[in-house]
């Protein structure tokens, strides 16, 4: 079920809270919402608390507006934690794992560590290339999710063309994504208006698991990689050995198995 807590903020924090122990704060990825770690969590709550915030850009009945939403999710992240009133473990995956780094960044006090999941960090260029976004928003202004999440899959993601293709399709049966695209696309244009942020990342002192797939695009390696260089008290990267960008539901169960080492090293 559900809780909301308000805010300062109109929009209040929308989140999922199960279990009974040490607390895992986990925030999603993009084109989707708290739902996507349902899995990860029901490995866990036998043993822990999990909450599972829905991140602002993934509230569709909210305005996006990702030259200050990010900074907003930081927010109600950090609201979240404080009516928590205990300190968490944060989860972030994908775009999450920038927004969970950006909280960690802004303010730490109210956590005891980080599990930093592929975040697709900007490094010496935008995501998606210098007219990534643009191409995307130009296909959802012309009535095409799909074209547009087909650009996001194979010029931000780096899937293989064959599977872009199929993104058209997936739209058109899944009413979910179809009304999540927009919001990745936001998502996306969020990441690039933040710019490379290695140096903000340097000043978080606590411990930080970064997760990755042997399988997963080679450039969200590259930007773990630059990540863990950086972090002052990074632990080893855990690589899955079969798994890419996904293994939340995937392998729900691998995920669960990282997270739960973690927090009982800390």
């Amino acid at each position: 079920m559900l809780k909301h807590l308000t805010t300062d903020d109109r929009a209040g924090v929308v989140y999922a809270d199960e279990g009974r122990g040490p607390v895992v704060l986990v925030v999603h990825g993009g084109l989707s919402d708290e739902s996507a770690w349902a899995k990860v969590a029901a490995e866990l709550t036998p043993s822990f608390r999990v909450v599972r915030i829905r991140r602002r850009l993934y509230r569709t009945e909210l305005t996006a507006d990702p030259a200050t939403d990010f900074a907003r999710e930081v927010d109600d992240l950090l609201a979240l934690a404080a009516e928590i009133g205990e300190p968490a473990v944060i989860v972030g995956h994908s775009s999450g794992a920038i927004v969970a780094l950006e909280t960690l960044a802004r303010d730490s006090d109210p956590f005891r560590g980080g599990v930093v999941y592929e975040p697709p960090l900007v490094l010496d260029t935008p995501i998606g290339g210098a007219t990534g976004v643009a191409d995307a928003r130009a296909a959802l202004d012309r009535g095409r999710p799909g074209t547009a999440l087909r650009i996001f899959i194979t010029r931000m993601v780096g899937m293989p063309r064959p599977v872009g293709w199929l993104m058209p399709l997936m739209v058109r049966v899944n009413a979910t994504m179809r009304s999540f695209v927009p919001r990745q696309i936001d998502d996306t244009e969020a990441i690039n208006l933040l710019g490379n942020r290695l140096d903000a990342y340097a000043s978080i002192r606590l411990p930080v698991l970064l997760l990755t797939g042997a399988r997963t695009p080679a450039h969200l390696r590259e930007r773990t990689d630059r990540l863990a260089a950086v972090l002052p008290a990074v632990r080893p990267i855990a690589v899955m050995p079969k798994q890419g960008h996904g293994a939340s539901e995937r392998a729900p169960g691998e995920v669960a198995a990282l997270i739960r080492d973690f927090v009982g090293s800390l």
